[in-house]
């Protein structure tokens, strides 16, 4: 007998607006989107689509004009300002294209930060899970500067992972990396919600790292326009070209780490 997954994560009518009069942009126009619980989603669609807009509002780090966003049952606007701190520290990870390590920390230090700053003591066995499971255990006394790329993203996937968070949110998290070591990172995170039921959204533009996903959902214009499930990059790509209007040119998406 199947469970129905919950959602972790929830908007509704999600609009953002950025200035007034002659200069107002529309980020987002209405967005409504569930997250459910165990799933993998990559968010989708050409440049200033409002994709990034989205993620930051979902998770707590910016505010939507109006609209409401939920992380689990809680309703953010509800929350002051200590609150929503406390919710971001606790119950979302965060993965982004700067890896945003602490230089002077090692490894392990970097991946249990969060932890320490909120005064808990790490679930070791959740935490060996979580190292063994991205390939660091022989670089936990090892500084950034001592760590290859791909390793300081390991780092930074661990650390999102490292308070068994409600929802990871990743914005372009392997932009900085080559294909070899961004494929690593997308594994992970393909792992971490097959095998420890974790719950990723991830802002894209490279149609192979949204292979990886359980859906996609594609953003124009500030609104959701599609929805693809079992993605496969050379779907995924077709469907962008069609957003773009069919023009390869046009900044919508990267095939640059696109492989034959």
């Amino acid at each position: 007998m199947h469970t129905t997954p919950g959602i972790a994560a929830a908007t509704v009518g999600l609009t953002k607006v950025y200035g007034s009069g002659d200069t107002q942009v529309v980020a987002l126009d209405g967005v409504g989107i569930d997250f459910r619980e165990g799933e993998f989603t990559a968010i989708m669609g050409p440049s200033g689509c409002g994709k990034s807009t989205l993620m930051h509002c979902a998770a707590g780090l910016d505010s939507p004009s109006s609209g409401s966003v939920r992380i689990g049952t809680t309703e953010l606007s509800t929350l002051n300002d200590r609150q929503l701190t406390e919710l971001r520290r606790d119950r979302i990870g965060f993965i982004f294209q700067a890896f945003n390590l602490l230089p002077t920390l090692t490894a392990l230090e970097n991946i249990t930060l969060p932890l320490t700053i909120a005064g808990r003591r790490p679930d070791r066995q959740w935490l060996d899970r979580v190292i063994a499971m991205v390939g660091l255990s022989q670089r936990l006394d090892h500084r950034p500067a001592q760590l290859s790329g791909g390793q300081q993203q390991r780092v930074a996937v661990a650390r999102a992972l490292a308070s068994r968070p409600a929802i990871i949110f990743g914005d372009e998290p392997t932009g900085n990396l080559d294909s070899r070591a961004g494929a690593e990172v997308l594994g992970f995170l393909r792992d971490s919600v097959r095998d420890l039921g974790q719950t990723v959204v991830m802002v894209t533009h490279d149609p192979v790292a949204a292979g990886y996903a359980d859906r996609v959902v594609f953003l124009s214009d500030g609104r959701l326009v599609d929805e693809m499930t079992r993605p496969t990059p050379d779907r995924v790509l077709d469907r962008m070209l069609r957003l773009s209007g069919g023009n390869p040119q046009t900044p919508a998406f990267d095939t640059g780490s696109r492989t034959s």
